[in-house]
């Protein structure tokens, strides 16, 4: 099957992040084993109690090889453009596969897939490993059970595996990624009609702490701490939400909430921040939480790995992003860079599509990375 296919089938599941990845993963997973995978399932309930399941597989043996991992689930598709076709149907048009997922980022599985197949029943001299998770869209609960609970993936560590991972470069090769941290602060209230004393506003409690939020804001998009010059922004992207969820204005607000959302790069110190934000909440009175630490990715664009896979590639000179990934989670992998079809720019958008020409791009160049590490 081409890639083509194969982002067909996938983006026709629903794993949008909130329901299961199962059904996705039973089909990725007879696949795999189809074209001579062996696989381990790893399954978890989510906080909601939501099923979910991450596959990891290994063809071939031996030490060193190629290790592939990308994720099944998807973002909410709501709202979407087409009137004619729904998200989950996905339709080719001017050469633009349309649907969610087919950029972020089941077209990338798709060209694993398709490269494996092309490859064929070529002997192997080292192992193909491919995984797939679930949760990255909402904070890496399907890679952080894969790292702490994959025997296969202990070892891919262990014969110092060359790991991908396969979001969207439009195929660039890319050897840093900045981190993702999240923070959410609740000020509770009582809700009564504003004319009366009945009600305690829970956003009285919330102006100060938003009013220290925005010095940390200012602070950090001037302060040399907290850029990188190897990034687009360089900053951290200090990004601030604000919800009471009060329907009509003559209500005192029950509850008022404040989400922080950053992404430090290589090198940051991000618990410095969310300790002076988690004292600005205490000395407020506010409920504090932080649901999503995760770090970021670097690997020394110098290094032979990273010249390795830019020859193979075709390219000079190697990228950074600034969105965060599974990869993460990987780093006990010590050759790990990003690399995958599709562009981020398409992502998670009412109209999201992928070329033809990247899922035809893609495959090709998975298959050369197999063969030059597995073949």
């Amino acid at each position: 099957m081409t890639a083509l296919e194969y982002t067909r089938q996938l983006v026709e599941f629903e794993s949008t992040s909130s329901l299961s990845n199962v059904p996705i993963s039973d089909f990725v997973e007879a696949t795999l084993k189809r074209l001579g995978f062996v696989t381990e399932r790893l399954e978890y309930n989510d906080a909601n109690g939501i099923r979910k399941a991450c596959l990891v597989s290994r063809k071939g043996s031996g030490h060193g090889g190629f290790a592939y991992f990308g994720h099944t689930d998807v973002v909410p598709a709501n709202p979407w453009l087409f009137a004619d076709h729904g998200p989950f149907q996905p339709t080719l048009v001017n050469g633009r596969l349309y649907g969610r997922g087919t950029c972020d980022m089941k077209g990338s599985i798709a060209c694993m897939l398709a490269a494996v197949e092309r490859i064929g029943s070529r002997s192997l001299q080292h192992p193909i490993y491919i995984t797939s998770t679930a949760d990255e869209e909402i904070g890496y609960g399907g890679a952080a059970a894969v790292a702490t609970r994959s025997e296969i993936f202990r070892e891919m560590i262990a014969g110092d595996a060359h790991g991908i991972i396969g979001e969207p470069t439009k195929l660039d090769v890319v050897y840093a990624h900045k981190g993702t941290y999240g923070i959410v602060a609740t000020s509770r209230g009582r809700a009564a009609h504003s004319s009366t004393r009945a009600g305690i506003n829970a956003n009285l409690k919330m102006i100060p702490f938003l009013a220290e939020m925005k010095r940390i804001h200012d602070e950090v998009e001037t302060s040399p701490e907290w850029q990188h010059p190897e990034f687009d922004p360089p900053g951290i992207s200090w990004n601030i939400g604000i919800n009471d969820h009060t329907h009509a204005v003559n209500i005192t607000a029950p509850q008022s909430v404040c989400t922080i959302y950053f992404r430090p790069g290589p090198g940051h110190k991000p618990d410095l921040l969310v300790e002076r934000a988690r004292r600005a909440a205490a000395e407020c009175g506010i409920e504090f939480e932080v649901p999503i630490t995760c770090g970021a990715l670097y690997v020394d664009p110098q290094s032979v790995f990273v010249q390795e896979v830019l020859s193979v590639a075709g390219q000079t000179r190697p990228q950074t992003v600034c969105y965060g990934t599974d990869g993460a989670l990987f780093t006990a992998l010590k050759k790990l860079l990003v690399l995958g079809p599709g562009d981020i720019a398409q992502a998670h958008t009412h109209d999201e599509f992928i070329a033809l020409e990247q899922l035809d791009r893609g495959t090709d160049l998975y298959a050369r990375l197999i063969e030059h590490w597995c073949c």
